[in-house]
């Protein structure tokens, strides 16, 4: 198991020359101990560059039930088409900030979060239907403006390394609250770009906090080691990078967890399947159910 481990590792850092600076796994060493830091919350703020608002259309609809008067059920097709136009506009808005790469993980996902509201409606056409007497149609056209949580909502998480300055071959823990009971995930973004999701992995799959707890990864008593390392080829001194965290509320699949190389799964920078999924998985959940935090590292040589 520990050898197959440590294979999939130095095959996984082979493959990864680019990369500035990882997190290394090893098993049966001795951990090293820092005091935690002042925690550092960040809280999302919103891209200016979504601010703008959007029309879009929409087509909604309702069924005349044997009790429903003309009124009501005018009212439910518009309610529908309204629904539709602001998911229509919410889709717009994450557009609107192009997913190149996987990278973006290290920015803020705001835009994940966006919601929108109506600020006027147009009806273009309604009436019913002309083979479906019982149902009515209606077509309009809204302005949608973007909206994002305020701060405060939901939940809240503080992230912090036992160390910020790094020297290759420093050991190094993340420590992570949170102001509810949640699930957390943690994803080590290196400066080429490309990331690493530390936990959950394949030996610790259970990535629950409980309101109000310090947690530490890795943990207490644990076999793994986190070391800052450049990786050969890499001719610079100093490398900045992030560690994400991302907690919501209930435990989601907000990305396929398949644990093919190793311990640990790295995701290309070029590709955008991991935060095109991430993205799309956010955008379901309500503002209040999901929060993230980072916090930056330096390493030098």
């Amino acid at each position: 198991m520990i050898e197959r481990i440590l294979m999939s590792l130095r095959k996984v850092l082979a493959t990864k020359q680019s990369l500035m600076m990882r997190f290394l796994a090893m098993l049966g060493m001795t951990l090293l101990f820092f005091s935690p830091q002042v925690f550092a919350s960040e809280k999302p703020v919103p891209d200016k560059s979504l601010q703008g608002q959007v029309w879009v259309e929409a087509e909604g609809e309702a069924v005349m039930g044997e009790y429903d008067t003309k009124r009501e059920i005018l009212e439910r097709a518009k309610r529908d088409a309204q629904n539709k136009a602001v998911e229509k506009a919410v889709g717009v808005f994450i557009r609107s900030h192009t997913l190149v790469s996987n990278s973006q993980l290290a920015e803020d996902l705001v835009y994940a979060a966006v919601r929108g509201k109506i600020e006027k409606v147009d009806v273009i056409k309604e009436g019913w239907d002309e083979k479906d007497r019982n149902l009515y149609r209606v077509k309009l056209k809204a302005l949608i403006m973007p909206v994002y949580p305020e701060k405060g909502e939901g939940i809240s998480l503080k992230v912090s390394l036992s160390k910020a300055d790094l020297k290759e071959g420093d050991e190094v823990k993340i420590f992570y609250q949170a102001n509810r009971d949640c699930y957390v995930y943690i994803f080590s973004v290196a400066a080429d770009g490309s990331v690493t999701l530390l936990l959950p992995n394949s030996i610790n799959p259970d990535n629950a906090v409980t309101a109000g707890e310090i947690y530490e990864f890795p943990v207490k008593g644990s076999n793994i080691k986190l070391q800052a390392r450049f990786l050969p080829g890499y001719k610079d001194p100093v490398a900045e990078e992030r560690i994400k965290v991302i907690a919501t509320r209930q435990k989601e699949g907000i990305i396929p967890l398949g644990f093919q190389e190793g311990l640990f799964r790295v995701f290309d920078a070029k590709s955008t399947g991991m935060i095109s999924d991430l993205v799309k998985r956010l955008n379901q959940l309500e503002p209040s159910d999901w929060t993230e935090a980072t916090t930056v590292y330096t390493l030098r040589r």
